[in-house]
């Protein structure tokens, strides 16, 4: 960056802003005109690499082979680090370091962004630092562009472009034609990348970025092979500095792949994490970390220490990925040779083991786990380490216990992580007296303003101006956090006029706690609770996967009678929810905003002996489902809160009950529900709504709040402070009414059809799923269902769906039945005949729409992928086929066993039985192959003498394993495979539930054949063919073969 002139007399020259995040950018499309028509794959492709070369890209149209490829990697080498290999060393190098053969993706991953440094020793003896990457110099990286690359995989007609970074392949570009929808593309790209791309050149390990493009959507993301980071949600565009998007692959091209933007971020705003994951910045989280970087350059040249002018805010709502952000800034702020020492200041409790293992990697002494301060002062003076990792607690303490420390007079950068905490006036006041030349930064998902301050202070008072923000309606509009759907579920009559008062006074009145706190309320919120938990948790679906929930209670009394109603409720069922609670001593310590969640601190055993001896026999329930040993002591108790905070993560707790731990700074992309029984307003009740609204995956489109108080004025004027006033419009769900008949879409102007009319269309146009024959039927077909699917996730999770689908399931002539429905679900009788002229879609249809919708999948994934769309006069590019929504769906094959068990106790007709099976299975996606097990095993075993399901279910499975060891030595005989070998690759792809063909494990079970022999190919395809079909059907059911 420029500015770093030596400081004479002029301090005018400013520190120049080169953002790679730009504030502003003309579109190519306002300057240029746009291309004429329609444009195809090679058209893309050829404007690209146009594009590329003119910003000064090296394009080599002759490299296309591995070979071609590993010259260039030389050549680059050498010319980087000025040096030369003989062949030998060249070849050494190659196997000791760039390209062993054990090396993963991850290996080559680690090698770019950790390890881009090797001592190599030359042949006569001397060693030199071998450079892949200069990561000070930007600049000497070498960019080059190459297509076509050879590619012996089964799609020969992809369109891809490879960005090499001193010869190295970094960024894959994918291209579709104009209209293809990008989620789809997003598939197919990632079908083939997960275990074949480029296998054959094992250099392509190195790729860090994948890119996706139809021309008018192009998308970035990183080269990860985690499950849980690799969807379509985790995807994002490039955009401008003030969050507009940028779309257009040549508006992308322009900006993203300016030669030294694309290397920053490849080199800069990239993170290697401790859990082997490779994260890519986003837009906005890069537009941050700069800009607070060159504030502090700024600043330092200016003179601004020590005043709010020399820092500043960011404010980047909660759940768009802040940590990360502030982590980034305070790595890359130890690298500024004029700064001494990074203080990461974070609150005790979000300290978590995650954090504590980055920072810990990244300077070993960085984080010291002590309480005491004398830990903290040690880690101070050390002079190799300059970064100090500290909560807000113990630097307060440090302030307040040493009068004078050499660091008080250091060139020191403050970065708070979440700067609304309990001290932090407190530490403020002593920060300003004790250090004298700091520069102060605040992260922030709900800044103070002067509406919902409680003191004369706001977040702009306390650290200076905005630097950059992100707000919640931003991250909705990219789908980097869900909306909110909010439910006041109030049908308690006789404490409504409780649950609807907002007068705070009113509210701690005596009689009133004790009135909220009645046994018939508590007894009625439980059962609601229970009665509702597997629905609003999508766990009533197949696999009963689905998410867990929490329960934000007033205070720790009311979390001890709900903690032992709900157990009490559910002690006779089969299936008990893990219900965990967590609560500790909150000291009365003075709020700095309207709304704020009072800290619990890590003492429980400062509190009241009721409330310890709850909190104990709680921790003991836990021990006991979960095989622990926690307490209630300060060291045990922060274990527990570790080691629940993981096990709700993993889904292995199904509701948690909290007071104030969890409602900030807890992150669980698997909870989706919040039940809330307190008053909140402002910064703690988008804090509390937050912590459901992580991204996951296609089933979860909104985080759930039921509130047993009426909360909705609070929630209205919460987002309209943190947003604008047309934010409830985009961050609240659609009534359920809109969702029935149909609303329009605010943002995109477009009409939304209703579940009436879906379900109405799905009758009148595919009365008989399995007659559909035409390809203009399928589309049709697929496009109408998989709305269907789209509408029917989304309505589960309101009450009165939930309703509608119980009311088809009671006989609807008998008005006595009808009566007892109508009390038991709080309606009246208007409601009812409402409900009563709705068309709902009954369960055996569904089950049959959705069989067709995997036929027509199988179909298209066997007929129409990968063949020239020249055969076929009908497009399917804007067609996306719902996997997540069938795999929420998905039925398990204990489910389909249980169902065989209970169908034969009824009737012992074997026929109808298989009928009803075949049905089931083929509606779901992964049982598919199953089905000739399943039905054979019904015809070939007694079921008479089977007592219960857990025996049916180990009947299939011996059966099943029976059958896997007939059929393997059945196929190894009869295509005369190597035994051993077989045997081991069959086995080892069991394992992983699905057959590779890459390396060499394929080979060496076929026949001995030489490769040169033509038929050598089509024995291999046939072989692996075969395989990969038995696979298929056997994966997980055990045994040997």
């Amino acid at each position: 960056m420029g500015g770093n002139k030596t400081m004479i007399q002029y301090n005018t020259i400013a520190e120049l802003q080169n953002f790679i995040v730009l504030d502003n950018y003309t579109k190519s499309s306002m300057v240029n005109e746009s291309p004429a028509g329609y444009q195809n794959e090679t058209d893309l492709e050829h404007e690209l690499l146009e594009d590329l070369e003119y910003q000064g890209y090296e394009y080599l149209p002759a490299l296309t082979t591995p070979e071609g490829l590993l010259a260039n990697v030389r050549k680059q080498l050498q010319t980087l680090n000025n040096a030369v290999f003989t062949d030998a060393e060249w070849q050494r190098f190659i196997d000791e370091y760039l390209d062993k053969p054990s090396d993963s993706i991850i290996d080559k991953t680690r090698k770019i962004q950790d390890d881009y440094i090797y001592d190599f020793v030359f042949d006569d003896g001397h060693i030199q630092n071998i450079y892949l990457v200069d990561k000070r110099n930007i600049a000497r990286n070498k960019v080059q562009v190459i297509n076509q690359f050879e590619q012996t995989g089964t799609q020969a007609n992809r369109y891809d472009v490879t960005i090499l970074v001193n010869g190295l392949p970094m960024v894959q570009v994918e291209l579709k034609r104009r209209g293809v929808a990008i989620r789809e593309a997003f598939n197919q790209v990632h079908r083939y990348s997960k275990e074949s791309f480029n296998s054959e050149c094992s250099f392509y390990k190195y790729l860090q970025i994948f890119v996706i493009s139809n021309g008018t959507d192009t998308r970035y993301f990183a080269n990860t092979v985690k499950r849980d980071k690799n969807s379509f949600d985790f995807t994002m565009n490039w955009a401008k500095a003030d969050n507009t998007l940028i779309k257009d692959l040549k508006d992308f091209t322009a900006t993203f792949f300016q030669k030294n933007t694309l290397l920053q971020v490849l080199l800069t705003y990239s993170v290697f994490d401790t859990s082997n994951t490779l994260l890519i910045m986003r837009p906005y989280q890069i537009a941050a970390t700069e800009r607070l970087i060159w504030k502090i350059k700024s600043s330092y040249q200016a003179k601004l220490w020590s005043k709010p002018e020399g820092g500043g805010y960011i404010w980047h709502t909660t759940g768009s990925g802040k940590t990360l952000t502030s982590f980034k800034a305070a790595r890359l702020a130890t690298e500024l040779d004029f700064i001494d020492k990074v203080f990461f200041v974070v609150d005790r409790k979000d300290l978590d083991y995650q954090t504590m293992k980055e920072y810990q990697r990244f300077s070993p002494d960085s984080v010291n786990g002590s309480e005491s301060t004398a830990g903290l002062k040690h880690n101070i003076e050390k002079d190799d380490n300059k970064i100090i990792v500290t909560t807000i607690q113990k630097l307060n303490n440090l302030m307040k216990s040493e009068a004078s420390l050499p660091v008080y007079g250091q060139q020191v950068v403050f970065i708070f992580d979440e700067c609304h905490r309990s001290q932090f006036g407190e530490a403020q006041k002593n920060l300003k007296k004790k250090f004298k030349r700091y520069y102060q930064f605040g992260f922030t998902g709900t800044p103070i303003f002067p509406e919902n301050a409680l003191g004369a202070e706001t977040t702009a008072s306390v650290f200076g101006r905005e630097l950059h923000s992100y707000v919640i309606t931003d991250a909705i509009r990219d789908e980097k956090v869900l909306k909110f759907k909010v439910d006041y579920n109030d049908v308690r009559p006789q404490f409504k006029d409780l649950e609807t008062e907002k007068d705070e006074i009113k509210l701690t009145a005596a009689e009133n706690t004790k009135l909220l706190l009645h046994p018939d309320r508590i007894k009625e919120v439980s059962q609601y609770i229970l009665q509702n938990f597997r629905i609003k948790t999508h766990r009533n679906q197949g696999s009963g996967k689905g998410f867990n929930a929490m329960f934000a209670v007033n205070s720790v009394e009311a979390a001890k009678l709900y903690y032992e109603e709900l157990n009490n409720l559910q002690k006779d069922n089969d299936r008990k929810l893990k219900i965990a609670t967590i609560f500790s001593f909150a000291p009365n310590e003075k709020q700095n905003a309207v709304g704020d969640i009072l800290e619990e601190n890590f003492e429980p055993t400062a509190m009241d002996s009721t409330a310890k001896e709850f909190l104990t026999k709680a921790i003991n329930n836990y021990n006991a489902i979960f095989k622990t040993s926690f307490g209630v002591d300060s060291r045990e108790f922060q274990d527990y809160y570790r080691d629940l905070a993981k096990r709700v993560k993993s889904q292995e707790v199904d509701l948690i009950i909290v007071v104030g731990m969890f409602l900030t700074g807890f992150d669980a992309p698997t909870l989706n529900t919040l039940f809330v029984d307190k008053n909140l307003c402002y910064h703690g009740l988008m804090q509390a709504f937050s912590r459901t609204n992580r991204i996951y995956d296609a089933t979860k489109t909104f985080g759930n709040i039921v509130t047993f108080r009426d909360l909705e004025q609070a929630t209205i004027d919460a987002i309209t402070l943190f947003g604008d006033k047309n934010t409830k419009n985009v961050v609240l769900e659609k009534s359920y009414e809109e969702y029935l008949k149909g609303f329009t879409d605010i943002a995109t102007g477009e009409a939304r059809r209703g579940y009436v009319d879906i379900v109405k269309d799905l009758k009148e146009q595919f009365p008989q799923p399995d007659e559909i024959k035409t390809e203009v039927g399928k589309k049709a077909f697929v496009k109408l269902f998989g709305d269907y699917l789209k509408i029917e996730n989304i309505l589960q999770n309101y009450d009165e769906f939930t309703n509608l689908k119980e009311l088809q399931k009671i006989d609807k002539r008998n008005p006595d039945v009808l009566e007892a429905f109508k009390k038991s679900h709080f309606l009246t009788d208007d409601e009812i005949s409402a409900m009563m002229e709705i068309d709902v879609l009954q369960e055996r249809n569904a089950q049959d729409y959705r069989s067709t919708y995997n036929d027509i999948r199988d179909w298209f994934r066997r007929e129409r992928e990968g063949k020239a769309s020249e055969e076929s006069k009908i497009d399917w590019d804007d067609v996306i086929f719902e996997v997540d929504l069938l795999k929420s769906q998905e039925i398990d094959l204990d489910y389909i066993l249980e169902l065989v068990f209970e169908h034969n106790k009824k009737t012992k007709d074997k026929d109808a039985l298989v009928d009803e099976v075949r049905r089931i299975i083929r509606s779901s996606i992964g049982n598919r192959a199953k089905e000739g097990l399943i039905v054979d095993f019904i015809h070939e075993t007694d079921l008479e003498p089977i007592q219960d399901k857990a025996d049916v279910i180990s009947a299939f499975f011996s059966y099943a394993q029976k059958k896997q060891k007939e059929e393997a030595d059945k196929l190894i005989t009869e295509e005369q495979l190597n035994m051993e070998a077989a045997k081991r690759y069959i086995q080892t792809s069991l394992k992983h539930e699905f057959a590779s063909e890459n390396g060499t494990d394929l080979n060496a079970v076929l026949p001995k054949m030489s490769p040169l022999n033509p038929q050598y190919l089509t024995k291999k395809q046939s072989v692996f063919q075969k395989i990969a079909t038995f696979i298929e059907k056997f994966k997980g059911i055990g045994g040997t073969i």
